[in-house]
């Protein structure tokens, strides 16, 4: 846990290796500045699950409100619907 906290400092002089080393890791790195976080540095393809998350996160409760507020058709108007559109 205490390899994944770094000061900015030792953050900047060792940056090469820290980046070439995020993917290998799996976790991210916490950036700190005056003994507080400041950043959260990651890789590419941790970032990507994460927004991917967030996005399914986000689109699941869309449809539940939908849900709770009675927006909702059958699979037949849904097919109607689609061929409509499409």
């Amino acid at each position: 846990m205490s390899e994944d906290i770094v000061p900015i400092a030792e953050f900047k002089s060792h940056l090469s290796e820290m980046m070439r080393g995020l993917p290998a890791r799996g976790r991210p790195v916490v950036v700190t500045q005056n003994g507080k976080p400041a950043a959260v540095v990651l890789s590419p393809a941790a970032f990507d699950r994460l927004s991917n998350n967030a996005r399914f996160v986000a689109a699941v409760t869309e449809g539940l409100a939908d849900l709770d507020r009675g927006h909702v058709v059958s699979d037949d108007e849904l097919g109607k619907l689609l061929d409509e559109r499409f």
